[in-house]
């Protein structure tokens, strides 16, 4: 199928490794122009080469840019100004038990989690209004609606990301521009695959075991009982990019293995 995004330009925050590469990957192979980002200029270049060689798209670039810091965020904005389409992927997350989480971890959480896709938003909304046609992406979580007793402040900001994605949606009407929010299940990420490595061996289990250990206590409602790959939410993120999706907006649209036990 052709997803008509040949031509089109687009940011793919934290997208170095994991879900955030799968998407710039996806985007690549559909003759987007992707700028990937990442935290140092090292890994941005050697990912941009990786990201050419297994596409043939030479239409691959990149801004290095931590999310934590201010004047990092504006550089990345003057660099560049405008997007025809942007996926706020950039996120950190960590297991910790409530009574230790600090006032800066609640801090960071919301400042790299949520406020980077604020400002970037910001920065690219009124442009695609103005031209009447934009993708805003949110990748948010199914820990947004069922909040992981395990990491309280990362489960917050996956919710607040829902919440600014349909509030932008709304300043969209009647425009060509759109704004959902992607909400993966547990994902075998960079991050989730060394945790649950480390976890399998401090419990003498194979990685398998482990798997289906976290299937059956942490994330019992999963329906499909394994790990989501990073290919398979960047192949949903992919579709509503694309002018395809053009009656899809406001929406929180569920990749989840079936975690979240509700039809709607």
């Amino acid at each position: 199928m052709d997803l008509k995004l040949n031509g089109k330009t687009a940011l793919v925050t934290g997208s170095t490794a994991g879900i955030g590469y799968a998407i710039a990957k996806s985007l690549a192979n559909e003759g987007v122009q992707v700028y990937i980002n990442g935290r140092t200029k090292s890994k941005v270049d050697a990912v941009i080469e990786k990201l050419k060689a297994e596409t043939g798209n030479s239409n691959v670039k990149g801004i290095a840019a931590d999310f934590s810091n201010a004047q990092q965020v504006e550089s990345l904005i003057q660099q560049l100004p405008e997007v025809d389409i942007l996926v706020n992927n950039i996120g950190i997350f960590e297991p910790k038990e409530f009574r230790d989480i600090s006032n800066e971890d609640w801090s960071r959480f919301y400042e790299v989690n949520v406020m980077s896709g604020v400002k970037l938003s910001q920065a690219y909304l009124d442009k695609m209004i103005a031209k009447n046609w934009g993708r805003i992406i949110f990748i948010s979580s199914e820990s947004g609606l069922q909040i992981p007793t395990e990491m309280i402040h990362y489960g917050m900001t996956k919710t607040a990301q829902i919440a600014v994605s349909r509030g932008l949606a709304e300043l969209t009407v009647g425009t060509g521009v759109t704004v959902n929010s992607i909400l993966p299940g547990p994902t075998l990420s960079e991050g989730v695959g060394d945790f649950m490595t480390a976890l399998a061996e401090s419990k003498g289990l194979s990685d398998a075991e482990m798997e289906k250990e976290f299937f059956a206590s942490v994330r019992p409602t999963s329906i499909i009982k394994r790990f989501i790959t990073p290919d398979e939410i960047a192949n949903l993120v992919t579709f509503v990019a694309s002018p395809l999706s053009s009656a899809t907006n406001g929406a929180s649209l569920r990749a989840d293995g079936g975690v979240i036990k509700t039809a709607f």
